[in-house]
């Protein structure tokens, strides 16, 4: 049985082309991103491929948006 809080995780997982699609980048840039680490993601493999918590997705954005210090 799924739990409210398991259901709730499971609604805030993007796969690799709706990062893709929200960042306006090919889904292969997103996929290395996650293999360099910059982009953490959970890897479920085979044909299921690799999932992103939306607020990971948001972190990474913040910190590309940050000025470059002096």
């Amino acid at each position: 049985m799924v739990d409210d809080k398991t259901r709730g995780r499971a609604a805030q997982l993007m796969t690799v082309r709706q990062v893709a699609d929200h960042m306006q980048v090919h889904p292969e840039t997103v996929r290395r991103w996650l293999r360099d680490g910059a982009l953490r993601g959970l890897n479920l493999g085979g044909v299921a491929g690799w999932r992103i918590q939306q607020a990971e997705l948001e972190r990474f954005i913040d910190e590309r948006e940050k000025p470059a210090s002096s």
